[in-house]
């Protein structure tokens, strides 16, 4: 496992070329191109805002006002994240072709699946910046310091995920079906339509801080869209922890696993 690690960094040219490549082909034939990673988010973002504003009004609380601002901050780490694992688990079936031959390093077809996804949620960041810039020009540097430590997290615990799910979806098919249910049911388990300290009925805190993407939904809150320090950087630093040993078992399951994916896919 640990030498297959290591080799991971060597192929990083590979990864680069397949994450081009991958993003290039997401958009072909499009009309708009890379500028639906800037108009994707604005959608969805319109979508929320006009249900809870429109169709749902008074549903939140006025201390999050600007609403649309407090969901963008959630909504767009969410969509790479989600969408990030519902590539992931189908991309070793995807990618068959590639994974029969045998000097192939498996494992990249999902990492290329987060970091495909984690490119476009660099490519909504601006969009993110104006809002910021509209509603909220008082950021401070120190509050955006925090910024790129909440993206590796996020990373780590996305590539975590990508290499469980991706393993185990080449012998349990269900799982690719089941995931965009859960996936559902774990976003409004999250606090990124409302604050955390105002839960959905049946919710308790309790299992708002058992929910990982909680304490990433709400240090992006803090960083970008509350005043004041980060509060929560205990319970991302204890996130950071527990996602490198994510990390570590969703590789070591992965590379049990590889000799049987030639065979299943």
């Amino acid at each position: 496992m640990l030498h297959n690690l290591r080799q991971l960094f060597r192929h990083r040219a590979l990864i680069q070329s397949l994450v081009t490549r991958e993003l290039k082909a997401r958009y072909r034939g499009s009309v708009l191109g890379f500028f639906w990673s800037f108009i994707n988010p604005l959608l969805l973002l319109a979508v929320y805002s006009f249900v809870f504003t429109v169709v749902l009004p008074g549903t939140h609380p006025r201390e999050i006002e600007p609403y649309a601002l407090f969901l963008f901050c959630g909504i767009l780490p969410w969509t790479w994240f989600s969408s990030s694992l519902t590539e992931a688990a189908n991309s070793l079936m995807a990618g068959g072709n590639l994974i029969k031959k045998v000097l192939f390093p498996a494992e990249i077809l999902p990492i290329v699946a987060v970091l495909a996804n984690m490119m476009h949620f660099f490519f909504g960041l601006p969009i993110l910046v104006l809002f910021l810039l509209y509603f909220r020009p008082t950021i401070t540097f120190v509050e955006m310091l925090w910024f790129p430590v909440v993206v590796a997290v996020q990373l780590l615990l996305t590539m975590g995920l990508a290499l469980i799910l991706a393993a185990l979806t080449v012998h349990f098919r269900d799982i690719k079906d089941l995931l965009s249910n859960l996936l559902t049911l774990w976003f409004f388990a999250t606090p990124i339509i409302y604050p955390m300290h105002i839960a959905l009925p049946g919710i308790s805190k309790s299992v708002l801080n058992a929910n990982p993407f909680t304490h990433l939904a709400v240090s992006y809150q803090e960083i970008l869209f509350y005043d004041g320090p980060l509060g929560h950087w205990r319970w991302l630093l204890a996130l950071a922890g527990a996602s490198a040993l994510l990390f570590l078992f969703g590789y070591f399951l992965f590379d049990r696993l590889r000799d049987s994916f030639a065979e299943e896919v």
